[in-house]
């Protein structure tokens, strides 16, 4: 804990936001767009640290023909403010596309033109981003027994830089989930890897894939490595009878409209359960029907044909992986009649979904200071705000780990650009009166400010990051081999 001693003027933002994955960039972007509209007295200062080197949104599952399931107008800004100039429409302007888009009649990009989109906003505000920073403290600073500030020690290769802030923005994203028991290796990947690591098998005439799930990002796996290696088997292993379709439907997707948080939030808990198992085949464990189609047309060519290179083990669960030098054996048990298939394959694909970062791993002592429900649950305000003792004056807010409170579109694109305005306006009404006391404000447009040094041992580092490893906020799939729910993972079916 630090104590503000007399004479001590730190520089303070009014924000500091961890993780820079897609909803703290546009975190940023609103926040850019409120300072160019008011004057310097009523802009906001603010400053996010990254871990990855650059911005980065599950690359390894930037597949080639894959597209978005949410439509482009639910971009980073646009539900906020449509008249922005950081749309994906003025994307697409900049880049010479917009009348072939037009012409594509389309309301769903291709992913990797989205994440191109997401790097063109993030480069935008990259004067407020520092990348290749990893957070390793978050400590009060109290001044009369009031925690004022919290204080942010970032680590970037030898060096540690320390800020201070009297508000956070935690938007610290997803973590691959994997089976119990089973480890990632070289030959056992997470489909959040599956690029990353499928050119390493260029020129050794791979035999058998096992995939596992049953959600968009497994059966989309499937359908990549059919292609792309075409005298290789692809099992696919899922709990289920088959692949079930997302609930696209018009009246379906109002689950992830703006008003549906308020209506969500106010809602008993009861009611809160019912309506997420009412809609969970909107987001969890679903896949586009297109797709199905196409996996089960190709199954039916090659049962004619004689030729079958799809194979289908349903009502089944994995339930071992044996890892050696050249092969992977996959131990996949019958839930029906517990009869075990042995499968040796030169590579296990688990897409088996993601989990919440627990947004307070880093908070430390902080941590203690927020409230929780009956059920150890954070308490989360309207505004994103995590709810703490009185004597906690900085504000907390995240982007991510609300679906309890908020609903289905916790982590989800739906309301990122809803979400980011609401936390710009709680942080704005929370804001103290000025005072000719106050300590030195960091400036608006914000370079980061010199490092400070920490006269303090290093502690251990927490690894969290918004858009490392997981997708730093969007789309779903659930952990498919044993019928766990999890959080969206932002590529496959994210509304």
């Amino acid at each position: 804990m630090s104590q503000v001693l007399p004479g001590d003027t730190p520089l303070v933002h009014d924000l500091i936001g961890i993780g820079f994955g897609p909803s703290n960039v546009a975190m940023a972007l609103a926040l850019s767009e409120h300072n160019a509209r008011v004057g310097r007295e009523e802009a906001v200062t603010a400053h996010f640290f990254e871990r990855q080197a650059r911005f980065g949104w599950h690359r390894g599952m930037l597949i080639d023909d894959a597209t978005m399931q949410v439509s482009f107008l639910k971009d980073l800004v646009t539900l906020r403010n449509p008249a922005s100039e950081y749309s994906f429409l003025c994307y697409l302007q900049s880049k010479g596309r917009l009348i072939d888009f037009v012409n594509h009649k389309n309301l769903f990009p291709l992913r990797v033109e989205f994440h191109d989109y997401f790097e063109w906003a993030a480069a935008k505000v990259d004067d407020m981003v520092s990348y290749g920073h990893e957070i390793i403290a978050v400590r009060p600073v109290v001044q009369d027994d009031v925690v004022e500030y919290l204080e942010v020690t970032a680590r970037s290769g030898a060096e540690l830089v320390v800020h201070r802030a009297r508000n956070l923005v935690l938007g610290t994203g997803l973590r691959p989930r994997l089976p119990e028991g089973i480890e990632r290796s070289d030959r056992v990947w997470h489909n959040s890897d599956l690029l990353a690591k499928v050119d390493t098998l260029e020129g050794t005439d791979p035999e058998r894939f096992v995939v596992v799930g049953a959600g968009q990002s497994a059966a989309e796996n499937v359908a990549y490595l059919h292609r792309r290696f075409p005298g290789a088997e692809i099992c696919a292993v899922f709990s289920r009878y088959g692949y079930s379709p997302a609930d696209d439907s018009s009246f379906a997707n109002r689950i992830f409209d703006p008003d549906a948080v308020d209506e969500y939030f106010t809602a008993p808990d009861d009611i809160k359960r019912k309506l997420m198992d009412y809609h969970g085949n909107t987001n969890y464990s679903v896949v586009d029907i297109d797709l199905i189609d196409d996996l089960y047309r190709q199954s039916y060519q090659e049962k004619v044909l004689g030729t079958e290179r799809l194979r289908f083990l349903n009502i089944s669960r994995l339930t071992g992986v044996e890892d050696g030098p050249d092969r992977v054996r996959a131990t996949v048990t019958s839930l029906v009649s517990g009869e075990e298939t042995v499968l040796d394959a030169d590579v296990v694909v688990l897409a088996t979904g993601y989990s919440p970062a627990d947004p307070v791993a880093l908070l430390g002592d902080v941590a203690d200071r927020c409230r929780r429900d009956a059920q150890g649950r954070l308490l989360v305000e309207r505004d994103y705000r995590l709810a703490t003792e009185p004597r906690l004056r900085c504000g907390i807010y995240l982007q991510g780990g609300t679906e309890h409170t908020h609903g289905i579109t916790s982590s989800l694109l739906s309301n990122t650009a809803v979400r980011v305005g609401e936390i710009l306006d709680s942080v704005l009404d929370h804001r103290p009166a000025p005072a000719s006391a106050a300590p030195t404000t960091a400036p608006a447009t914000t370079p980061a400010p010199a490092p400070v040094p920490v006269p303090v041992p290093v502690p251990v580092p927490v690894s969290l990051s918004a858009s490392a490893s997981a997708f730093a906020d969007a789309s779903a799939s659930a952990t498919d081999s044993d019928d766990v729910r999890s959080v969206a993972d932002e590529v496959g079916t994210a509304r």
